[in-house]
């Protein structure tokens, strides 16, 4: 499968069989996310990948965060059931001081969003679906995986091999709604 192929294909999975990841398929997926550009090479991303069932359904109860869900009517996070039944879960974090910072913008957002871009499109190269939850309880999360105060826990995606057959995604807004040339143009 060629870049632009898997860059229209990929398709974000909640439903999740019981398939085991294969060791070989995960280290790929980390060696993409890890082949990343960053902020002056800094490559301030780090990974805790989460395969004990257990751990995994406490990262799921995180990933209910009342205000932020309960406000827009939901009972619970969409992608919620998939941190539980996914074989692995990846939670991706960051180290800021391994990245810049300038006019206010932290650079290591975008870094993780790069290195995490690689990690989905690697996932799903090799067969296997992903999913980016990024609502979650950040300090119960850090005391559960002993994560360092000081990283800060950027998204979780549960990986595996979807359960059912993927169909096409969403639809996206046209070039000509989100694209500019020369200037902006409303």
């Amino acid at each position: 499968m060629n870049t632009l192929d898997a860059i229209k294909s990929r398709r974000s999975v909640r439903k999740f069989s019981d398939r085991a990841v294969e060791p070989e398929k995960l280290q790929a997926v980390l060696e993409a996310a890890q082949q990343a550009p960053s902020w002056a090479n800094m490559q301030c991303w780090r990974f805790v990948v989460v395969t004990d069932p257990a751990v995994r359904a406490r990262i799921s109860d995180l990933s209910y965060v009342e205000t932020y869900f309960a406000t827009r009517g939901y009972s619970s996070n969409p992608a919620q059931k998939a941190l539980a039944e996914a074989p692995v879960v990846i939670v991706a974090c960051a180290d800021p001081t391994e990245s810049g910072s300038l006019r206010g913008q932290q650079y290591y957002l975008a870094d993780m969003g790069i290195a995490t871009q690689n990690l989905m499109l690697a996932a799903h190269e090799v067969g296997l679906g992903s999913v980016f939850v990024g609502v979650f309880n950040e300090e119960e999360l850090g005391e559960l995986l002993e994560i360092p105060p000081d990283i800060r826990i950027v998204g979780l995606f549960p990986l595996g091999y979807p359960r059912g057959e993927l169909k096409g995604g969403p639809p996206r807004k046209s070039l000509e709604q989100i694209v500019h040339y020369e200037k902006w143009k409303s």
